[in-house]
C-alpha cells in the first residue's frame, strides 16, 4: 500500500467520521475518562506534528491536524472549539470539512517548497542512495498530485457598501 493511498484512506475515514456521526454526548465522555484523556494527549501530539508541518515541508501538516480534529472532537469538545477557531490552522480544518479545498496560492507554494526541498535532499544530501532518492520522488509526487487532485478554496469576494 503507498503512502498516497493510506493517506486517501484516512481522509475518507475523516470526512465519513466528521460529516455524519455526531460528537459523543458529555456523559459517554465522562463513563470513559482514560480513553478521554488518552484521545486528548493523542490529539495533542497530533497537533504539535501538524504545527511542525506547516514549516517543515516533509511533514505533512493536514493529515495531523485533521487527526487532532478526530481526536478532540470525540475527547473534548472545549479544544476541538479551540482548533477549529484558531487562527492558523483554523481554517485549514474548517475549509477542508467543509470541502471548500485549498486555496490557489498555498497550493502553489507547498509544490514549489515540496520539490525545491526534495531535489535538493535527493541530489545533494542522499545522492549515494539511489532508494532513497527514488522514495523521496515518489512520495513528492504522490503529495503533489494529491494537491492537485484537492478542490481550490476561491474566497467570495467581499461587498462594498455604496
Amino acid at each position: 500500500m503507498s503512502p498516497y493511498s493510506i493517506f486517501i484512506y484516512f481522509q475518507r475515514w475523516f470526512i465519513l467520521n466528521t460529516m455524519t456521526n455526531a460528537p459523543p454526548s458529555a456523559s459517554k465522555i465522562k463513563k470513559h475518562r482514560a480513553l478521554r484523556i488518552l484521545l486528548i494527549i493523542a490529539g495533542t501530539i497530533s497537533l504539535i506534528l501538524g504545527a511542525i508541518g506547516i514549516f517543515i515541508p516533509l511533514l505533512p501538516a493536514t493529515p495531523f491536524l485533521l487527526l487532532s480534529a478526530a481526536c478532540y472532537m470525540r475527547s473534548s469538545e472545549r479544544m476541538l472549539n479551540w482548533l477549529l477557531n484558531n487562527r492558523w490552522c483554523g481554517s485549514y480544518i474548517r475549509n477542508y470539512r467543509e470541502g471548500k479545498g485549498i486555496p490557489l496560492k498555498t497550493k502553489i507554494l507547498a509544490i514549489s517548497v515540496l520539490w525545491i526541498t526534495i531535489g535538493y535532499s535527493s541530489f545533494f544530501i542522499v545522492h549515494d542512495f539511489l532508494i532513497a532518492q527514488v522514495a523521496m520522488i515518489a512520495i513528492a509526487a504522490a503529495v503533489s498530485i494529491h494537491l492537485i487532485k484537492t478542490p481550490t478554496y476561491r474566497s467570495k469576494p467581499q461587498k462594498q457598501p455604496s
